[in-house]
């Protein structure tokens, strides 16, 4: 061997195997491993930061943020589907400004105009 062995394969896990002796004496065998005869597990060299990132998934903020962004992104989704902005007619930044610039304008009168009560009609 060129390279000694460090214990992660190409894909950047690491693997271990349980011995078939352990196994075979475990109670839960028949549900962990029914058609193999030892178990393996196989652990990415960033589970760690896997796992972290899910721990902060079931937080409060993070939920929290989740249905912010969900608003952002509904109204961007908006721009693009119904006033038709997924295409920017204006050339460089300064007319891709002014015509975003002009698309959330739209979007906030629109929005404004539902605010607004309606008056009955006078007749």
């Amino acid at each position: 061997m060129r390279q000694p062995r460090t214990g992660v394969c190409k894909d950047g896990a690491t693997r271990y195997y349980a011995s078939k002796h352990d196994c075979s004496a475990c109670a839960l065998k028949p549900k962990c491993t029914p058609n193999v005869e030892a178990r393996r597990i196989a652990r990415h060299k960033h589970e760690d930061a896997r796992d972290y990132a899910r721990g902060l998934a079931k937080t409060d903020a993070y939920i929290a943020s989740g249905y912010a962004r969900k608003k952002v992104e509904m109204l961007f989704a908006h721009l693009k589907r119904i006033m038709r902005l997924d295409r920017l007619r204006l050339r460089g930044p300064n007319g891709a400004k002014d015509e975003f610039l002009l698309a959330a304008t739209v979007q906030n009168l629109r929005k404004l105009a539902k605010l607004v009560p309606m008056m009955p009609n006078a007749t």
